[in-house]
């Protein structure tokens, strides 16, 4: 095997990245501009995953701006 393992407490931990409210709000700023800038013969796939972060970023940011 290769010295690649992960340890615990890495961040290749597949736990979630915690990320504050403005890098939140520039990500989903970068993933509407990945989004508008595909071109069309990129795979449904990709689509479809892109445009599920972007919901799922959105409501995370208006569940936080309820609090």
């Amino acid at each position: 095997m290769s010295g690649f393992r992960s340890h615990d407490g890495q961040h290749s931990d597949r736990m979630p990245i915690k990320r504050s409210l403005d890098e939140k709000k520039r990500l989903l700023v970068q993933l509407k501009e990945q989004q508008a800038l595909l071109k069309p013969w990129v795979a449904e796939g990709v689509k479809t995953s892109l445009a599920k972060r972007i919901s799922d970023l959105e409501s995370e940011l208006r569940a936080t701006a309820r609090r």
